[in-house]
């Protein structure tokens, strides 16, 4: 594969990752806001398989073709700006990983309040605490990563 196209597919999966990862966060924020477990149950089942079908794919998928990019273009994994881009994103992928586990176990929670009808519990709400306390430095991370990719600063 050429430089061209793996420079393409590198921006195409950054572009999927980073517009599922806030795309999703707005959603599920914003409709656990309303708590209503109808509802919330719905967008964080919805969360979860995106999460497994497209973050999941671009997060393993970036920083192979990062350095695969590096690779061709005979730039060391010691310059400062990439060597920052993986440092940051080890950062992002360090706060999404207990990110997936607590979606689904808001997921799970979320759908037991449907089944027995009953309000969304407070366990919920915790974990939607950190859940936002861990995306919050992801999000910044990513945003840094962006900066460093594009503008290369030496």
């Amino acid at each position: 594969m050429d430089y061209l196209v793996a420079k393409w597919l590198h921006i195409l999966s950054s572009t999927l990752l980073f517009g599922t990862g806030l795309g999703s966060a707005y959603y599920m924020f914003f409709t656990s806001l309303t708590r209503d477990p109808h509802a919330v149950a719905i967008v964080v089942r919805y969360v979860v398989l995106a999460d497994w079908l497209f973050t999941t794919t671009t997060i393993i998928f970036q920083p192979l073709s990062g350095w695969y990019m590096a690779h061709l273009a005979g730039i060391p994994l010691t310059t400062p700006w990439l060597f920052w881009t993986f440092v940051l994103y080890f950062v992002a992928g360090a706060c999404w990983l207990p990110v997936v586990w607590i979606q689904i176990r808001m997921r799970a929670l979320a759908q037991a309040a449907v089944t027995h009808n009953q309000p969304l519990p407070p366990r919920y709400f915790q974990l939607l605490k950190v859940w936002t306390a861990l995306g919050v430095p992801a999000f910044v991370a990513l945003v840094i990563v962006f900066y460093l990719m594009v503008a290369k600063p030496t």
